[in-house]
């Protein structure tokens, strides 16, 4: 079962009078036990591995083949000739557990996907064509930006389909992927529109990461460093030492940072009684305030996880100069990110706005705003965990800028990739 709910009697309050009226009020009171599986595996579609046959097998009909739409990455399809055909294999070859209603649709990927309401429309139209009810499943590959927007039509179609997910690159495995949020851009806003909307089930294949490009290989491990930096100081020096390798493509350092991150992601998302966010704090958005800003100042040219490593390595200054953690431990986890090739400046740190200090600051207000008004900025301290800071110097943080500035100049270029 994928949920469980374990309602309460509604109670009826006694009446009182204010104000001369008469007021009468009836609490509705339940819980939700939201449960899904995560999976790791080689080689998803191969006919004779049963991973996917058995994971939707325990989350659609009790009896009989589950209706089901399959929904491609473009770019993926792109990048793996054949891929829709071998879907459409897995299916036939599964016909007992899957009744895949029409051959896999490919959607547009990237963050191209998350513009506007074009896939999230899509995903309804499709759905419905296809004869699908809410008990159906709608089966997503691709990466993360796809998974959102995808994940926010299946939210929408007839309240909530079955939705499994197959992320199939770093970011979306050891993160985005394996969490509760859906959503897309408008006008310019990071994730304006979204749902907090488990999915059924995720099944994260390994392979599919040798697939990527260098720049997305790379990218995905941003959200490593993030979550280790302030929640697990054992990870961090893993990722320390297995920088290189990571940067070199070695396949087996990679599928251990993804299932150890989505590990950390899962735990905090089940254990740290805020799932969906309803309080002011966003405890797994370290470097984010920055990162999404630097984002929409590029045009989205920087990937979401070389813009959180830059956002990262301008917290580490502001988290060493105010004495949150120790400077010569903030340098080696900036240099880790070096290492691993991923950048740790933008040009556009230094842009100005009229007020004469730098246009980034602006990702506060609007952290801020979309925390209901309540700022909460996390950073490390000490590095392995986490702490909740209610206000931000923006002074102190230009200066910080013009420090990681000094360090981008003194350090070693050699190697790295170039800023978007």
């Amino acid at each position: 079962m994928l949920t469980a709910c374990r309602a309460q009697p509604a109670r009826r309050s006694a009446g009182v009078r204010r104000h001369g009226a008469m007021v009468n009020r009836i609490t509705n009171a339940f819980t939700v036990d939201y449960g899904y599986p995560v999976v790791f595996t080689h080689d998803v579609f191969d006919p004779g591995n049963p991973v996917l046959s058995d994971i939707c097998r325990g989350v659609g009909y009790s009896r009989g083949a589950t209706p089901c739409l399959v929904l491609v990455d473009a770019g993926l399809a792109a990048a793996v000739p054949g891929l829709t055909d071998r879907i459409a294999a897995y299916g036939a070859a599964h016909a007992d557990v899957l009744d895949l209603r029409r051959a896999p649709v490919c959607v547009t990927g990237g963050e191209a996907a998350k513009e506007g309401w074009a896939v999230p429309d899509q995903t309804l139209r499709l759905a419905t064509a296809a004869g699908l009810c809410r008990h159906s499943i709608i089966l997503a590959v691709g990466g993360g930006a796809m998974l959102d927007a995808v994940g926010l039509g299946a939210a929408l179609f007839h309240r909530g389909a079955r939705l499994v997910r197959l992320p199939t690159t770093v970011l979306a495995q050891n993160d985005s992927g394996v969490g509760v949020k859906n959503g897309i851009n408008l006008d310019g806003i990071k994730n304006l529109a979204g749902t907090f909307a488990p999915p059924a089930a995720v099944v994260n294949d390994l392979l599919a990461l040798r697939t990527l490009s260098d720049r997305d290989w790379i990218a995905g491990c941003a959200e490593a460093f993030k979550v280790a930096a302030i929640a697990d100081a054992g990870f961090l020096a893993w990722l320390d030492d297995h920088a290189e390798a990571l940067r070199q493509r070695d396949q087996e350092a990679m599928e251990a940072l993804v299932q150890r991150c989505a590990a950390l992601h899962v735990a905090h998302i089940g254990g740290n009684g805020d799932a969906f966010e309803a309080g002011s704090a966003r405890p797994l958005d370290f470097g984010h305030w920055a990162g999404h800003r630097l984002e929409a100042m590029t045009g989205f040219r920087l990937r979401h996880g070389e813009a959180v490593a830059i956002g990262m390595a301008l917290d580490l200054v502001y988290a060493w100069r105010h004495g949150l953690i120790p400077a010569d431990a903030g340098r080696r986890v900036i240099a880790a990110l070096r290492r691993c090739g991923l950048p740790v400046w933008h040009d556009q740190l230094e842009r100005r706005a009229a007020d004469g200090l730098p246009a980034v600051l602006a990702g506060l207000d609007e952290f801020q705003r979309h925390l209901g008004g309540v700022l909460h900025v996390t950073f490390p301290s000490p590095l392995g965990q986490r702490r909740e800071l209610t206000a931000i110097d923006r002074e102190a943080m230009s200066a910080a800028i013009a420090e990681l500035r000094a360090l981008q100049a003194a350090g070693s270029t050699e190697g790295r990739p170039p800023c978007h």
